[in-house]
């Protein structure tokens, strides 16, 4: 798609935190590198961190995890104080230890907004700056040495069975109870059981460091279990869902196949303008909201949120699996999600928070699905021109308006009253598009 022109991002505020000076420059100078990342702030021990994030309002916390004046978790403890107040503040922990403990107790709260990244290792490409950028729009990144570490205590243990090998393979994936009962074939009950029995097998194992090993197999069997209701909410806004089920089917990495669908894309109009006002961390936090509350009409009519874009949200109906309804289901979806704008904003003014005002694009065709990536890093996508001009339609959408393509139009299954839009071109295309607007009502309510 050739979305990233039309969607990009103000910079990104930054401020660091480690008791070393040389950490702190060295960091900084990595930063600086970036055009998008700005360095607002330093601080050195615990209460400058607290202090200095409160008065600069940055949307991520850079920090170490030992610092003054206990040298204990001062780090981490004074992110989780800052997020309690801002919550849309991001937080990359840097580390030089690899100690899984560290990682759990940091995410085990949900790891949406987190990274946990080795000090030793920041240096190597552009992992930190991956990192800040994801964790400022609500991501989390984790060092893949720490996932290693998370069961290295156990990894010399032999006689193991191959049911049990397999297991325990879900579990350092991350797998929720549900998805590893799912993948088994039997109940979460069971599931829950055999992963404690498996546990307390390592454990027992585990004799060069049995206490520490089963205190940290204890811990990450407790993340899962109390991440589990969680999960289970956010399970379908994310990609890792449906590849699990495609790949429940037999699919391979690459594997792809042609579907009739409808794609949607919404976008805040005049994002930009608004974030230029705005106090980054509020707006963050507006931004995150937003997100939420437009995932639940697609959630609501079975569509599938593919991926968020900046300030856009993108969508499809028809996929993973057909929906024959799937461009009615589309525009209910999108009338849905203006309505939910407007409560939100209605909600925002009184709390003297700008509003938010969308516009939708939908187009309807044939695209590819398919796996791609990697056995470490996989995506479930659409690929096709309906794609790209859902993103050019959606341009033509004013706050409070939807845009169909005409395939969208021709495939609804009841009249619906629409401004037909003279065909006009669009980036990409040689052949002018026509197309059909309609206007949900005035903006904000």
């Amino acid at each position: 798609m050739e979305q990233a022109a039309a969607l990009t991002d103000p910079g990104i505020t930054v401020f660091l935190a480690d008791d070393s000076l040389l950490v702190r420059e060295g960091v900084r100078a990595l930063l600086a590198i970036e055009p998008d990342l700005e360095v607002v702030g330093t601080a050195a021990d615990y209460d400058e961190l607290i202090d200095g994030a409160e008065a600069a309002a940055p949307q991520v916390i850079v920090t170490d995890i030992r610092m003054p004046p206990a040298f204990q978790r001062e780090g981490i403890d004074a992110a989780k104080q800052v997020r309690k107040r801002h919550p849309g503040t991001g937080v990359v922990v840097l580390s030089q230890y690899d100690d899984p403990e560290y990682a759990i107790s940091l995410l085990r709260e949900g790891s949406q907004g987190y990274a946990y990244l080795l000090k030793d290792r920041v240096d190597q490409g552009e992992q930190l700056a991956r990192a800040v950028r994801a964790v400022a729009v609500g991501g989390s990144m984790l060092d893949p040495a720490i996932a290693e570490a998370l069961v290295a205590p156990v990894s010399d243990a032999g006689d193991l069975s191959a049911d049990e090998e397999q297991l325990l393979q879900l579990v350092a994936e991350g797998r929720p109870i549900k998805a590893i009962a799912a993948s088994r074939r039997t109940t979460p009950a069971a599931a829950s059981a055999a992963v404690e029995g498996l546990f307390l097998k390592l454990a027992e194992q585990a004799t060069a460091r049995t206490d520490g090993a089963l205190r940290r197999l204890r811990l990450l069997h407790q993340a899962i279990v109390d991440r589990e209701e969680r999960t289970e909410t956010l399970s379908r806004l994310l990609p890792a869902t449906v590849v699990e089920k495609l790949r429940g089917q037999g699919r391979r990495i690459g594997d792809s196949e042609r579907l009739v669908v409808t794609v949607l894309l919404s976008d805040i109009r005049g994002y930009s303008t608004i974030a230029e006002d705005a106090d980054p961390t509020r707006l963050a936090a507006q931004l995150s909201e937003h997100r939420a509350e437009m995932c639940k009409p697609i959630m609501a009519a079975d569509g599938t949120v593919m991926a968020f874009i900046g300030d856009a949200v993108m969508a499809v109906f028809g996929a993973p699996f057909p929906q024959p309804d799937h461009a009615a289901r589309a525009l209910r979806t999108a009338r849905a999600m203006h309505a939910t704008q407007d409560d939100l904003n209605r909600r925002w003014r009184a709390a003297a928070l700008p509003p938010f005002h969308i516009g939708i694009g939908l187009s309807t065709g044939e695209v590819a699905a398919a796996l791609l990536g990697s056995e470490e890093r996989l995506e479930y996508t659409v690929i096709g021109d309906t794609v790209n001009l859902a993103q050019r339609l959606q341009q033509w959408a004013g706050p409070g308006q939807i845009v169909l393509s005409e395939p969208t139009w021709a495939a609804l299954d009841t009249a619906v009253d629409a401004e037909h839009l003279p065909p006009a071109q669009v980036k990409g295309r040689s052949a002018a598009v026509g197309a059909y607007r309609i206007t949900t009502g005035p903006p904000g309510g």
